[in-house]
């Protein structure tokens, strides 16, 4: 294949084709500021990558800098490949979430696996054994188009495919379906790994001539302007993009894995990391930047799985399963005998310099010569217009509503196959989950639980966010996303650690988008202060829109939680017949973005539900001491449709318990309402003293072994139904809709 004439610098600046790169006229003024003159065309790329919202979050820097990010057990915050949180006996537990939305919505199998295969290697590249991984989805109505159904369904077998194959267990996550995510999905994945903190490494390129290598995979031409691609809109034209779609290849980077983690050994290994968005440019481009240092490379040196690859090529592709690394000058050898008996390539591509430059030659050519702070720190950060959306002034004014429901038994059954609530066993049952053999809490249950191999702790994780609440009012809807991933946690019988947060939302040029983004981050913010869960990393995806329509805000929290014996480790299913049935929190006339709203009028409008964070602190730490006290049966967090989904989720797979329950005020709110800061939680008989005195809650029935959930107010039955039927509709549901 001959190589194509790349066009002048001239006529890059004439023609502004750094445009269709992503750079404003404005950037690329600053970009021949910086070097005193015209980029050339592999310049211009490394620029348009770097700066890039994807790579620089040029647009939402000055917001994420509103988030806490330090703790007495944080010892590694944002700014590496994945934070990092200690968990005593020298041990730490390191995690991240990344969204891979774009690629999902061309591409929707490899975009999933990618995905999964990136976040993956930010969390060895930190010396971090993978144990984990978890998602965030988000669809369309599945009912809405063979096109949704078949992205779902795409999507699901991705993750599946790379983590089955990789040998890391899936095991949980969280769906929501809603008809604005229908043009564009949301991908968000996330990987938890346990270090010892003697083996913590850095994506640092220190010491001067020391050895720059490249290892893993071969370079081919997948993935390039990947980065840019993230950082813009979905449109008609979007499919024309598929080749910014990586492949992956979950087989060799189960290799690279067990090659690095044996590399962490070695004293030899100065710095690591992923060749992740941007690949080449950014792992280089960051490492000496970081380390005040800089890299020349020589790339005809790269393995490359093409011919006629041009520099830019190289540079910008996001062929996966490839990492940089920094090794001491002289032990090169010795890398390379470690990796091949993986039959993975190791290779020598250039050196660590100390004029703060990346200089990339090519053919004997210079082909780029730029400063590495330009492309990594120092690119340029933008303070956006923010102004409050007129919806939301609209939706503050109105009073509660209260929908009208006709008949409760109906109401519960058609709630239970809403999608968002429905089993998503069809999903999970398709992820390796046991693999391992350290899971102790599968999906399904509020948090998934692992255990840490050679102690007696365990770490509980989960993902959540209800994008409908940060819709109808951001500041509230972000506290509730920390605060009920904090619940599920605790609920699990852990105490909550730490974050890591995947923003997804519209175009950041909108103000209205812009300010749904400050809003959510300060009300994220308070929550993790609050309940003392640091940010210790994450990701941002903006742009995600479909021919200028925004998805709901959706800010998906990850959190992990520590349960310090095993013992402690809780469930949400209810355990025994004569069990006490008990409600911690208050319920109120809360609708606002709750599944019998949408049902009932087809839209969401109105207020979210409230939330004081002082009490959902207190409430956490009231039932986690009654956990540990050894008096609580199980826990189960009261989150979409309500207190009725909740009792019913707390009997599916009791093979014949039944519950019976009295409630009091108003009976739809009682069963339906979505009021914040509540559990339900069952306990024995001989323990109800106990209990009474560690939590404020209020007995509200018991576990029968009648095989029904019955639910009186006034007197009278508002609902009796067979827990069977309902527990057929509620695993049903997907399946049927898919069908």
């Amino acid at each position: 294949m001959s190589l194509k004439l790349e066009p002048s610098p001239e006529q890059i600046k004439q023609e502004k084709l750094y445009r269709e790169m992503g750079l404003t006229d404005e950037e690329f003024a600053m970009v021949e500021g910086i070097l005193g003159r015209t980029p050339n065309y592999t310049e211009t790329g490394l620029f348009s990558v770097m700066w890039s919202e994807h790579c620089s979050y040029k647009n939402s820097k000055p917001v994420l800098k509103r988030f806490p990010t330090s703790g007495e057990r944080v010892l590694q915050g944002p700014g590496e490949g994945a934070g990092i949180v200690d968990i005593g006996d020298k041990q730490a537990v390191v995690f991240k979430i990344e969204s891979h939305n774009h690629p999902s919505a061309i591409e929707p199998y490899q975009g999933a696996a990618t995905g999964v295969g990136g976040i993956i290697r930010d969390v060895f590249s930190m010396g971090a054994r993978p144990i984990a991984l978890l998602n965030s989805l988000r669809f369309g109505e599945l009912d809405a188009s063979s096109r949704v159904r078949y992205l779902f369904k795409e999507v699901v077998a991705g993750i599946a495919g790379y983590g089955n194959c990789i040998g890391i267990p899936t095991v949980g996550g969280e769906i929501q379906f809603d008809a604005c995510y229908e043009g564009n999905p949301l991908v968000n994945a996330m990987c938890v790994g346990i270090i010892d903190h003697k083996d913590i490494k850095k994506g640092q390129a220190h010491g001067v001539g020391n050895t720059v290598m490249y290892v893993g995979a071969k370079t081919g031409r997948d993935g390039i302007h990947g980065a840019t691609f993230a950082s813009e809109e979905l449109t008609e034209d979007s499919d024309e993009k598929r080749p910014a779609v990586q492949v992956g290849d979950p087989f060799m980077e189960k290799l690279l894995i067990e090659a690095c983690l044996e590399l962490i050994q070695l004293d030899a290994l100065v710095g690591i990391q992923d060749m992740g968005a941007a690949g080449l440019t950014s792992s280089s481009a960051e490492m000496a930047s970081k380390a005040g240092s800089g890299i020349e490379m020589n790339l005809d040196f790269v393995p490359q799985r093409e011919t006629g690859m041009t520099a830019y090529e190289m540079m910008l592709s996001e062929s996966q399963e490839r990492m940089l690394i920094v090794v001491k000058k002289g032990r090169e050898q010795e890398i390379v005998d470690l990796f091949s008996k993986y039959g993975l390539e190791a290779v020598a591509i250039g050196h660590v310099t100390d004029d703060k430059m990346l200089r990339l030659l090519h053919k004997g050519e210079v082909v780029a010569n730029v400063p590495a702070d330009a492309l990594a720190e120092d690119a340029p950060v933008y303070h956006k217009p923010s102004s409050e959306p007129a919806y939301f002034r609209e939706f503050q004014a109105m009073e509660n509503d209260i929908p009208q429901v006709e008949d409760y038994n109906e109401t519960l059954i058609i709630l239970l196959k809403q999608p968002t609530i429905a089993s998503k066993e069809w999903v999970y049952d398709q992820y390796d989950h046991m693999v391992r053999t350290n899971t102790v809490v599968a999906p399904g249950s509020d948090a998934a639980v692992v255990r840490i191999r050679g102690t007696k702790k365990a770490l509980a994780m989960t993902t959540d966010c209800n994008s409908r609440y940060i819709y109808l009012d951001p500041e509230t809807g972000g506290k509730i996303a920390v605060a009920e991933a904090a619940r599920n946690v605790v609920a699990s019988g852990a105490e909550p650690l730490a974050i890591t947060d995947c923003l997804n939302f519209g175009n950041p040029e909108k103000p209205e988008i812009f300010w749904q983004f400050e809003k959510s981050v300060d009300g994220m913010s308070e929550a993790c202060r609050k309940l003392n869960a640091p940010v210790i990393g994450g990701n941002v995806s903006l742009y995600n829109e479909t021919n200028g329509t925004a998805v709901y805000p959706t800010p998906v929290v990850g959190m992990v939680g520590l349960v310090e014996d095993l013992e402690h480790i809780t469930t949400q299913v209810f355990k025994g017949d004569g069990d006490l049935i008990y409600l911690v929190g208050e319920t109120k006339d809360e609708f606002g973005g709750s599944e019998l709203q949408k049902l009932t009028y087809g839209r969401i409008f109105g207020k979210a539900p409230e939330i004081d964070l002082d009490i959902e602190a207190k409430v956490q730490k009231q039932v986690l001491a009654a956990i540990r006290a050894g008096v609580v049966a199980s826990a189960h967090d009261i989150a979409e449709g309500g207190l009725a989904v909740a009792l019913a989720e707390s009997l599916f797979g009791t093979k014949g318990l039944g519950a019976k329950v009295k409630v009091e005020g108003n009976i739809t709110s009682a069963l339906f309402s979505e009021s914040q800061s509540r559990f339900i939680i069952s306990v024995k008989k001989e323990h109800q003293e106990q209990f009474e005195q560690l939590v404020d809650a209020v007995k509200i029935g018991e576990i029968t072994d009648s095989a029904k959930l019955e639910i009186y107010a006034n007197n009278k039955v508002v609902i009796n139904q067979k827990v069977a039927d309902l527990e057929d509709a509620w695993r049903g549901a997907i399946p049927c809709l898919l069908k």
